[in-house]
């Protein structure tokens, strides 16, 4: 397996001095003499240091993936050991609530695999590590350990509270918080690490002010508008204040009636709301398109039925292969339900449009093309506060 440690390597030690520079500025942050790094922070630089791709805005299991290789980034405080998050189940907590000991054990590490799986399908994962830093009094300790699925065959109770349970697989210590529906992993820094020295400067305003007119001078980025370049569509329905899936439409819609049906026969559903907000988002209906997934297969889709309100694809079954069973893991006529939705963490797919000025070289025949990928729960309500409160959106609308 890849290691990015390597001390002689010209990436290494470009991602080095970046982190050198921001953990110098700990000040601006913190009186404490061990180095502030911001997880964002860290996540940015070792993806721009090895030229990795960014997952962590995805919520995935995932921070970044290197080709085949998933990514796992962590900084803590850390002189020997330190629990950590790996896996959050708020939505999920009312099922634990009766569970206890080995079935909650077995509870949680199906949960955490399957959303390691999905993962894996969804961006071509082979193998996974964890890059770490580890901050202690003035410098940055750098090590990797694996990443891989709870082994559930495996599993051995240690202990159990009132507020916790402590597990083991074998390989890695499990601590799951029940009170805040957290799974926690003990990460233990090894014999063989690598570190960097920091020097905390004493009073970093004075540098940040030195540049005040280079920063003046930098051009500024447009950041991307909703409804204008990306739109994102919900995988369950809204009736008043409940969500539910649709047992015989949408990524159902297999499941109707009135005909024979095959099991890829799917459509993702745009909403009045969407088709409202940005009716020229889509092309027009039956005039086909590039759809992009994460992987890079390249799909041809469309818009169809009444009042614009379905993306299908052509086949109807490259829909289904990528989202129902790579994605999403279902089985064939398996129904989507919204407890399964939930146990991964999805609510919605987003759609961004690929402008001309990308050079998408997969482009052919004048077609326009688009980008899809998965989000996060809770996703798709933040996207409509955020559309519902953009005047300039609301202004086209």
């Amino acid at each position: 397996m890849m290691c990015f440690c390597q001390k002689n390597d010209l990436k290494w030690l470009k991602y080095r001095e970046f982190l050198a520079v921001v953990a110098s500025l700990s000040k601006l942050f913190s009186e404490s003499s061990k180095p502030f790094l911001h997880y964002r922070v860290m996540e940015n630089l070792f993806c721009e240091s090895f030229g990795a791709t960014n997952l962590s805005r995805s919520d995935t299991a995932y921070d970044a993936k290197f080709g085949t290789l998933g990514i796992g980034l962590k900084t803590f405080l850390c002189d020997k050991f330190s629990i950590e998050k790996v896996a959050e189940f708020n939505k999920e907590s009312l099922s634990f609530k009766n569970l206890h000991g080995t079935a909650l054990a077995y509870k949680l590490a199906n949960l955490r695999n399957e959303r390691i799986r999905l993962a894996n399908e969804l961006y071509g994962i082979t193998e996974a590590l964890y890059h770490i830093i580890a901050r202690q009094q003035n410098r940055l300790v750098f090590f990797e350990t694996d990443y891989k699925p709870i082994n559930i065959a495996n599993l051995r109770v240690e202990k159990e509270t009132q507020t916790s349970l402590f597990f083991f697989d074998g390989e890695n210590q499990y601590i799951f918080n029940r009170s805040k529906s957290v799974l926690q992993r003990k990460f233990i820094i090894p014999k063989n690490f690598d570190s960097l020295d920091v020097e905390i400067l004493q009073n970093p305003f004075e540098i940040l002010l030195s540049l005040k007119d280079k920063f003046a001078n930098l051009q500024k980025t447009t950041p991307k508008k909703p409804c204008i370049d990306y739109v994102m569509l919900p995988l369950f329905s809204t009736k008043g204040e409940s969500k539910f899936v649709a047992q015989k439409s949408g990524l159902n819609f297999f499941n109707a009636g009135g005909r024979e049906r095959n099991s890829g026969e799917v459509y993702v559903p745009i909403p009045a709301l969407i088709r409202k907000f940005a009716p020229t988002f889509f092309p027009k209906r039956d005039e086909s398109f590039c759809l992009s997934t994460p992987m890079g297969e390249k799909l041809e889709a469309k818009i169809c039925q009444d009042d614009a309100k379905a993306l299908m694809t052509n086949p109807n079954s490259a829909l289904s292969n990528w989202l129902l069973r790579k994605v999403l893991g279902l089985k064939e006529w398996e129904i989507l339900t919204l407890e399964h939705l939930q146990n991964l963490n999805v609510d919605s797919v987003i759609v961004e449009k690929i402008h001309e000025n990308e050079n998408f070289s997969e482009a052919k025949n004048g077609k326009k093309c688009y980008r899809i990928d998965i989000c996060p729960w809770g996703s798709y309500e933040k996207f409509v506060s955020e559309i519902c409160l953009t005047s300039e959106v609301c202004d086209e609308k």
